[in-house]
């Protein structure tokens, strides 16, 4: 390869033969159930990134099936996402930890976006007849059990499409250099787009989280669930923008959200 050809088609790794496609990722059928509950304050203002801010102790772990995503196929995933306020007083989403099943979107997730993925072993399921049952394995480990009845009331789905649609996602992407420094370190900002949700439920609800040293959701402990959905929908995972730039401290580059 000559230098030209490399600049001209290097994306992603292995340069010759990369673990996934370009964005965007269009997701059909993708199924969320997600149950929201209060942790301890401390605990999430010692994870959450400045510039990002905190005011109440929620957050939601999530279980989602992925059945039909394009460049990434079929896989499952789950993790823990945090109620944030950003620099200009909005509120927002911050994903703080997420297991899946599937190599692709796990280079892809973190390569891209900065998404903080790891290989486990995530399930979603309706057990027996009533229940909607989701669980996190890391290695032989149970480490989340999440359980729903199984769409008791239903959601007004334009409701829960604007908050799919309408919520600006936060990551924080590291990635080093050779010499082990960071190389990248920024704060990234992405919209989820083109949201359609097919159903929406929700029901009464229960989370069990148990400690692990190398994959630690019960660090943030679940002290009071507040509620729970089930929602399906088809979207597209956009491309994402720099929203803060750690390595340029005294001009950091700010952009504004584009919805």
């Amino acid at each position: 390869m000559t230098e030209e050809e490399i600049r001209n088609n290097a994306f992603a790794m292995p340069v010759l033969n990369p673990a996934y496609p370009r964005p965007p990722f269009r997701f059909v059928d993708r199924e969320y159930f997600i149950i929201s509950y209060e942790t301890d304050m401390d605990a999430l203002k010692a994870v959450v990134p400045a510039p990002l801010t905190v005011d109440s102790p929620i957050v939601h772990y999530e279980f989602i099936r992925m059945p039909d995503s394009s460049g990434f196929g079929d896989y499952t995933e789950s993790g823990q996402v945090i109620s944030v306020i950003d620099e200009d007083g909005n509120r927002g989403s911050y994903t703080h930890a997420m297991y899946l099943d599937d190599e692709g979107p796990i280079a892809g997730g973190r390569e891209i976006w900065g998404f903080p993925k790891k290989l486990a072993s995530p399930r979603l399921s309706v057990d027996g007849k009533d229940t909607l049952l989701g669980t996190l394995d890391y290695g032989t480990q149970r480490i989340a059990t999440g359980t729903m009845g199984y769409k008791y009331g239903e959601l007004d789905k334009e409701l829960e499409r604007r908050k799919l649609a309408d919520t600006p996602n936060y990551l924080l992407k590291v990635i080093p250099h050779v010499d082990g420094s960071a190389r990248v370190c920024e704060l990234v900002r992405f919209f989820l787009r083109d949201v359609e949700v097919l159903g929406a439920w929700e029901g009464p609800a229960a989370l069990e989280l148990h400690p692990h040293a190398l994959a630690p959701v019960a660090d943030l402990p679940v002290r009071k669930i507040i509620g729970a959905r089930h929602v399906i929908a088809n979207l597209t995972l956009d491309i994402g923008e720099v929203a803060y730039d750690y390595l340029a401290p005294e001009e950091p580059v700010k952009l504004v959200a584009n919805q």
